[in-house]
């Protein structure tokens, strides 16, 4: 097995100077050349890092939790795999969990950290959890990362645009030519759903078309969720002729929903939703969606907290580019003139 001395010699620079570049550290001054030519040495001897001799000295595993509300749900399975890429980039191991294992009020997430099981943590926690059991881990001063929600006086959360993706998908509908168009929101306590509403609005508000307080509701993310929207907003007087739906899990409910009622979409109804996955294109119809940067803000959040791990800073990031993007597809369509109906 190669050591440290091997790549040193290697590409004829110091062991410390190897070390510090192959272990990311601040101090690692070296020239650019003189970085790649250690990299290159560490791979050509297939050299591999002491992690248990780095944890001694350090006093770190050098193990990253990541709690996520499901880890069955599509929408996660790109936040998870950008942080399972940044945290091998940084020579982390990283630790899924789901948060009703490991609720953020419980004892386990404050076990993990308090134990030495990991260095720092990651916790998007779910849409119906209220953030106050949140309170004494993260007074603890732990290296803490949230994902989708803050906490006053916590700094150290990485979001996405929700407020530009609910706007995206609103307007998609308005350039179609709809004008009642409702809105199948989340809860009213969750940070996303409050973000996705101001787009939604502002949306509306530039186009000169009335913000109907009757054609939102606020019932959750979840598939069934969505089915209870569909068929509270189909109950107004006049029925919207297009949905944007905050979460696509509720979007693929409120579909399946309108096909059960005899509702046609996009005849009847043009739906389009926040959020694009997998199963949003294997629906029937396929869902127009907005893609958000789930990998991105997976990759963000861990190189954050690895941040504060190793030199103490924490900052709040949304991550804006690449830009939310627009995936039209057979759920959405110009609404019906009146002697088409």
């Amino acid at each position: 097995m190669a050591t440290l001395g091997d790549v040193a010699a290697r590409a004829g620079v110091s062991i410390s100077a190897v070390s510090r570049v192959l272990s990311d550290a601040p101090s690692a001054r070296v020239s650019e050349a003189t970085r790649e030519r250690i990299v290159q040495a560490a791979k050509d001897l297939h050299y591999r890092p002491n992690f248990a001799g780095r944890a001694l000295k350090s006093a770190r595993t050098h193990v990253v939790g990541l709690v996520v509300p499901d880890l069955t749900n599509a929408l996660f399975t790109e936040l998870m795999h950008g942080a399972e890429d940044e945290s091998a980039a940084r020579g982390y191991t990283l630790l899924l969990g789901r948060a009703d294992d490991v609720r953020p009020e419980g004892e386990m997430i404050a076990r993990l950290i308090g134990e030495g099981r990991v260095d720092g943590m990651v916790i998007q926690v779910g849409d119906g959890v209220a953030p106050a059991g949140m309170g004494d881990l993260l007074a603890s001063g732990a290296p803490i990362v949230l994902i989708n929600s803050t906490y006053p006086g916590h700094v150290g959360s990485v979001a996405l645009d929700d407020r530009t993706g609910a706007r995206i998908a609103t307007q998609h509908l308005i350039d179609l030519g709809h004008e009642r168009i409702a809105f199948a929101n989340g809860l009213p306590r969750s940070f996303t759903a409050k973000r996705r509403r101001v787009g939604y609005k502002e949306a509306l508000v530039e186009a000169g078309l009335p913000v109907r307080q009757d054609y939102e509701t606020r019932v959750g993310y979840t598939a069934d969720n969505g089915r209870t929207a569909l068929r509270r907003l189909m109950e107004r007087e006049p029925r919207p002729t297009g949905i944007v739906v905050a979460n696509v899990n509720a979007a693929i409910g409120l579909l399946a929903a309108a096909r059960a009622d005899g509702i046609r979409v996009p005849e009847d109804l043009s739906v389009a939703t926040v959020h694009d996955s997998w199963t949003a294109e294997n629906t029937w119809p396929p869902l127009t969606a907005v893609k958000m940067q789930f990998y991105d803000m997976g990759r963000a959040a861990v190189r954050s907290v690895v941040r504060r791990i190793e030199t103490g800073e924490m900052a709040d990031e949304m991550i804006t580019d690449p830009a939310p993007e627009l995936i039209v597809r057979e759920s959405t369509a110009p609404p019906l003139r009146p002697s088409e109906n």
